[in-house]
């Protein structure tokens, strides 16, 4: 059987070079022979269960040596029924918006203005805006425009 392991390591860096942690924990599951996309929020290990399962113990330790002050991991069967990825790291921005409501206590859309700006800025700081079409998706978790979250971003840079 083959599985996947998707680890994210903490604090996160939202622009230049990826932190020094989420590099140690790739290369822990690259030198344990198991295949890898590096992302800006995670990392996606895959292989045969025994060697996901062995190597599992190294990354985590890679990532918190590194400097993590947290990793996160999901284990997962590699392929659903038809074959195709069960699931793709971009359910990282679905993670970060939850993340981010939790710690607000609110879910997005209930915010007042001031709360959505604190939100949007939470995201940037954790590298959210870096995936692809995360504006429109924090966009509809806020209930405001594309055209406002890149003003609350715009706001942020000044």
């Amino acid at each position: 059987m083959r599985l996947e392991a998707e680890f994210t390591s903490e604090p996160f860096h939202g622009e230049g070079s990826p932190p020094e942690h989420a590099v140690a924990a790739r290369d822990a599951a690259v030198e344990a022979g198991l295949e890898t996309d590096f992302g800006p929020l995670g990392t996606l290990a895959r292989g045969e269960a025994k060697a996901l399962y062995d190597a599992l113990p190294a990354i985590a330790q890679a990532a918190l040596e590194g400097g993590a002050t947290r990793v996160t991991l999901q284990l997962r069967r590699a392929d659903d029924d038809r074959g195709a990825p069960a699931v793709e790291l971009n359910d990282a921005l679905a993670r970060l918006i939850a993340d981010v409501e939790r710690e607000l206590g609110a879910k997005l859309g209930e915010l007042d203005r001031p709360g959505k700006q604190r939100a949007v800025r939470l995201l940037r700081e954790r590298g959210a805006f870096g995936l692809r079409k995360s504006v429109s998706s924090v966009a509809d978790a806020l209930g405001v425009t594309r055209f406002t979250v890149y003003n609350y971003l715009n706001r942020e840079a000044d």
